[in-house]
């Protein structure tokens, strides 16, 4: 593993606690098709949420959230869609959340952002 995909993983890890604190339920972790993949698939109350994590230990390529563009989000909402097919829960209330892991410093700062579509 490089150390880029090091950062990932310990950021997802880190997405993961957080939801678990907040009360969510973590269904599924690192779900993948042909039509993409989902970092976190977790439930809180009637919601089934797809999260897409971003991990950063600079800003120099500015906020995580930016490298969620249009084609990533198509991506993860084709992959979103599968699942629920796969798993017969389209009748589902769903969302598609962003957590944002920034590590500098040897600290880490969350940010969730929900519903982004």
């Amino acid at each position: 593993m490089n150390l880029k995909q090091i950062e990932g993983k310990e950021g997802e890890e880190a997405a993961v606690k957080y939801l678990e604190n907040k009360g969510y339920q973590i269904i599924c972790k690192n779900f993948r098709c042909i039509q993409g993949e989902i970092d976190i698939i977790a439930k809180s109350n009637k919601y089934i949420i797809f999260v897409e994590v971003k991990t950063r230990t600079n800003y120099q390529y500015g906020e995580a959230r930016e490298a969620v563009d249009i084609r990533k989000q198509k991506h993860i909402y084709e992959a979103a869609k599968y699942y629920l097919y796969k798993n017969k829960m389209e009748e589902c209330n769903t969302r598609i959340d962003i957590i944002e892991v920034y590590i500098i410093g040897g600290e880490k700062r969350i940010n969730h952002i929900e519903q982004i579509m």
